[in-house]
């Protein structure tokens, strides 16, 4: 069955690959849940994505980590039966469900075959509506959890990544990992891991996208029995999160031959007219592989580092410029010089038309690369409703991109990049690095 099911997502995908256009439906349920749906009949197979406003951030206080665990264990068996019982049914089934945690969102995706679907969906639903969240498999998972903290604890990426968002953001939920402390996630209960789904998923929250054999009437009926019954409303959403470091370094000891730097500042909401200049200029200076100017620079003419990348963190809650190397020890106080005086050249110049059209060529050449099955499409139409974005942007998209000039970019470079505010979180042993805190 498993076999069957790859070779369906394959056809599936190559089925898509074909369409010059992806047509999205909006459909309403009887009962009022909005979906987004793109139909494919050609083949007896659907996807589904679910997600949830709000995620890990709603966590309560005290709590940190409740909503992460909660999520792993969603699928640990559900009503009358357990862990073990769950997994033959879906398996038996061929399909296939996953469910994930971030800081401004939960997700639940499914794959399910169109005669199946019916029993699909009713054992999903169990997941959702009466997951068991016994104590064995609490346990079980809460280990997994705590191993996974302490790995991360010496991973030097990871402790780069931790030290910056403590200190860019404090006490607010962007300011720890959503996974939670060791203290944190040991003393959780059933009771908080109950309240954390109470908290997060509720219908006021709720985005769904379908991709398949589905109609919209076939939908509407699904959405309601799958989700008709959740909650109305869920936990408060947090407050924005304040930015809190200025230009500087910070330095966490480590014992290691190569430094790891995470580095950034603030940066640009996606509703911002300025947000797609601000998209090429990031291919340009770092966000493009080997052809950027920071990997040209830091990388091809100084062999500083073997990658480096930059990238726009729009977050629902603050946004951000980021990025991240590494650099050998006695090499990174060179590497940041470098990239503050790349900062500096296109806040200073901007672009040239050449990098300009070879960067807008690569971002409308990959897009239509992202929609190659059932479940990234899904997956795309979550994150539009998500964002704000028209139901037509997937076919305007590609046009935004290429209507930006080189004075569009060099005016968002100059508002955007600061490279006296970047601030750079160093784990490691780095020589000639003097922190600022």
């Amino acid at each position: 069955m498993i076999r069957l099911t790859l070779i369906i997502v394959w056809w599936f995908a190559l089925a898509f690959g074909a369409r010059a256009a992806v047509e999205i439906t909006e459909v309403t349920s009887p009962g009022g849940i909005k979906a987004w749906l793109v139909e494919e009949h050609s083949i007896p197979f659907a996807a589904l994505e679910i997600r949830f406003q709000g995620g890990a951030s709603l966590d309560a206080p005290g709590k940190r980590g409740a909503t992460n665990l909660m999520m792993a264990l969603v699928e640990e068996g559900a009503g009358d039966m357990d862990a073990r019982e769950f997994a033959a049914a879906r398996e038996a089934l061929a399909a296939d469900f996953s469910f994930g945690t971030f800081n401004d969102s939960i997700s639940v995706s499914a794959r399910f075959l169109t005669e199946n679907r019916d029993d699909s969906m009713a054992l999903l639903r169990a997941a959702l509506m009466v997951p068991r969240f016994d104590d064995a498999s609490v346990e079980r998972v809460r280990r997994q959890v705590i191993s996974g903290i302490r790995s991360d604890a010496q991973d030097p990426n990871s402790i780069a990544s931790a030290a910056f968002d403590l200190t860019a953001f404090g006490d607010h939920p962007y300011g720890s990992d959503l996974s939670g402390t060791l203290e944190s996630v040991t003393a959780l209960t059933r009771a908080d891991i109950l309240e954390a789904q109470a908290r997060t998923m509720t219908r006021d929250r709720l985005f769904v996208g379908a991709v398949g054999d589905i109609t919209p009437e076939e939908l509407g009926v699904l959405l309601d029995d799958l989700l008709g019954e959740l909650p109305e409303e869920g936990a408060p959403f947090p407050e924005r999160a304040e930015f809190l470091l200025a230009g500087g370094l910070t330095v966490v000891p480590f014992d290691t031959p190569q430094s790891v730097a995470v580095f950034g500042h603030v940066g640009i909401k996606r509703d911002d007219p300025d947000f797609f200049a601000a998209y090429v200029m990031n291919q340009i200076l770092g966000g493009g592989g080997f052809s950027s100017r920071l990997t040209t620079e830091v990388r091809e003419k100084r062999g500083l580092t073997y990658g480096i990348n930059t990238y726009l963190v729009p977050m629902d809650y603050t946004e951000l410029y980021m990025g991240r190397v590494a650099s050998a020890n006695e090499r990174m106080a060179e590497t940041i010089k470098v990239i503050r005086s790349e900062w500096e050249k296109m806040a200073d110049l901007g672009v040239g038309e050449k990098e300009l059209r070879d960067a807008i060529t690569y971002l409308t050449g990959a897009y239509p690369l992202r929609f190659d099955g059932n479940g990234p499409i899904a997956d795309i139409l979550v994150g539009m409703q998500i964002q704000g974005l028209g139901i037509d942007y997937i076919k305007t998209r590609n046009e935004k991109v290429e209507a930006v000039t080189a004075d569009d970019v060099a005016r968002v470079a100059a508002r955007l990049l600061d490279p006296d505010a970047l601030h750079f979180v160093i784990v490691g042993q780095p020589v000639d690095v003097d922190a600022s805190n």
